[in-house]
């Protein structure tokens, strides 16, 4: 699996953590179920498959009693996220995230919700509105056939990880496609300075959006030198003229406010529109963002027996600028892993997303920089 920084390309100017992941904030983990099946004519029901499940547990507690603060943005709604009119009304995260393919959703945020239930007395009253994500990856899979099933959002449960977050062509990004090269999932943190706080900002993409021709990398025009004459797009309009999408979630140990984790969450469009992204009006372009501080609010289907206050702490919005900064890079840089981890795929019908080839990138990089 390459990444950025191995091939030295260093995204912006902040620092990452320790694993350049959102697992870099404390609490948070991440685990995929992968599906991929079959090779040739897509028949629908059967395959190819190349889709699966990723899920992101926002802390080490139990999510459903013990809520984050969060908030949410829409830079183009031609997608889905569930859940987020809750978290615009109430301002806070209540469930694990889960993301999959457009026509999943529904399969796991119903897998969500029984899990849910499971875990929960079934005599006490209990009511769920899960956040689950999706890209559409049917230039690839067979996504009519509704291949993910509950099961695979528990295998991805199983292996929910505070370590490594492995990217590309894993979870739910296994069918997915970025800038007409193979995508799927990609991660990056970034340590805001000590006088800043020394606080973490971990990104999580599902990268399945963009046109060719946008694509740049440190502002290097890359999509331009990689035309589909030297690299040719997946086999269908989809795969490289910006009928995609993209799902960023951003979580931060930072004591932030609802309002606050929104404009986080806004943020993140520009780290996208730093690679070339621009929010097509057939892509679906929605983020999310919660903080892991003020643990211990109460959910709010306890309600009876909550307190009538809780003590909270929050950061100064005179001092939230540097967060900015550490999501966009963040942004940008999960990007450019989830399209390097990324192998070449071949799916329904034959079509085949090209990876971008590291060494192709940085003979791109280095004759740009020569040029100058």
């Amino acid at each position: 699996m390459t990444r950025a920084r191995e091939l030295g390309i260093a995204v912006g100017r902040g620092r990452p953590g320790p694993l350049n992941a959102i697992t870099d904030v404390p609490g948070v983990r991440v685990g995929h179920a992968t599906l991929i099946e079959g090779d040739g004519p897509l028949l629908v029901g059967r395959g190819p498959v190349r889709t699966g499940v990723t899920v992101i547990l926002p802390h080490d507690g139990n999510v459903w009693e013990e809520p984050l603060f969060a908030g949410c943005h829409r830079l183009n709604g031609n997608g889905e996220l569930t859940g987020l009119e809750w978290i615009r009304e109430s301002g806070t995260l209540t469930s694990p995230i889960g993301l999959t393919n457009t026509h999943s959703v529904g399969v796991v945020r119903d897998a969500l919700v029984a899990r849910a239930v499971a875990e929960h007395d079934p005599r006490q009253t209990f009511w769920a509105l899960p956040v689950v994500g999706e890209t559409w990856d049917g230039v690839l899979n067979d996504i009519n056939g509704l291949h993910v099933r509950p099961e695979h959002v528990e295998w991805a449960f199983l292996g929910a990880s505070d370590g490594p977050v492995l990217e590309g062509n894993v979870g739910s990004g296994a069918g997915m496609i970025c800038h007409g090269f193979k995508g799927g999932i990609g991660t990056a943190s970034r340590v805001v300075a000590p006088e800043a706080g020394g606080y973490l900002v971990g990104v999580l993409v599902q990268a399945n959006h963009g046109r060719r021709e946008r694509l740049r990398v440190n502002g290097v025009p890359v999509g331009e030198a990689l035309p589909p004459s030297e690299i040719p797009l997946p086999g269908a309009p989809e795969g490289g003229h910006g009928g995609g999408s993209i799902i960023v979630v951003a979580a931060t140990d930072a004591p932030l406010l609802p309002n606050q984790c929104a404009r986080l969450a806004q943020r993140a469009g520009l780290g996208i529109a730093r690679t070339g992204g621009v929010g097509e009006h057939w892509s679906g372009d929605l983020f999310l963002a919660f903080s892991t501080a003020n643990r211990g609010l109460p959910a709010s289907e306890y309600g009876g027996s909550s307190p009538f206050t809780v003590p909270i702490t929050m950061l100064s919005n005179t001092h939230i600028t540097p967060l900015f900064d550490a999501v966009v890079e963040a942004t940008e840089e999960a990007i450019l892993n989830a399209l390097l981890a990324a192998e070449t795929m071949t799916g329904r019908d034959g079509i085949t997303a090209h990876r971008l080839e590291p060494d192709r990138l940085l003979t791109v990089l280095r004759r740009y920089e020569h040029s100058l």
